[in-house]
């Protein structure tokens, strides 16, 4: 399986998840920072591969997005930035997550929770991109507790990811509470 890890609770919920369900041995994360990417995200995501035993690779996605950027310019020119831009990166994220199953036959999964989905929090072909989610059903509270629960055997979760605010970090100064 192949899943986008960010450093933040979801992700490292699902990517536990499938360890215990798939083996570690199965499993490779993306890491894929952009502009607005904290050190401290990407140091608990690697983290969260180490201590769970599975594959990462970082899939840096500053370039696609100032292309992608670039490439709409024209259209959007005298318009300002807003969620649009946003979710570009959540786009080109689950653009990778896919390109990466297709490519290693292998299963999408999707990081997002029954929370965002009700929000409408959750990016379309972004982090719902996925052929399963295996979260899709929890709320962000029952994301915390069942995180919780896998830790007490084993410290699959670096500890900084239940405590920071949680961020997509699509934007400078983001929290999604």
């Amino acid at each position: 399986a192949i899943l986008g890890i960010s450093g933040g609770i979801d992700s490292a919920l699902v990517a536990a998840l499938a360890c215990r369900a798939l083996g570690a041995q199965n499993l490779v994360g993306l890491i894929m920072p952009s502009k607005f990417s904290s050190s401290h995200s990407i140091e608990d995501a690697e983290l969260l591969a180490r201590n769970a035993g599975f594959e990462k690779r970082f899939v840096p996605i500053k370039m696609p997005h100032s292309t992608l950027q670039m490439a709409l310019q024209p259209f959007f020119q005298g318009m300002p930035e807003d969620v649009t831009e946003e979710n570009l990166q959540s786009r080109i994220r689950g653009l990778t997550v896919m390109a990466f199953a297709n490519k290693f036959h292998a299963l999408a999964l999707a990081t997002g929770n029954r929370s965002e989905f009700a929000m409408g929090y959750a990016t379309l072909y972004g982090d719902m991109c996925g052929a399963l989610a295996p979260i899709g059903d929890l709320l962000k509270t029952e994301v915390y507790e069942l995180a919780r629960f896998l830790n007490q055997d084993k410290a699959w979760i670096p500890e900084r990811t239940f405590t920071k605010a949680p961020s997509a970090e699509l934007k400078p100064n983001q929290t999604d509470q």
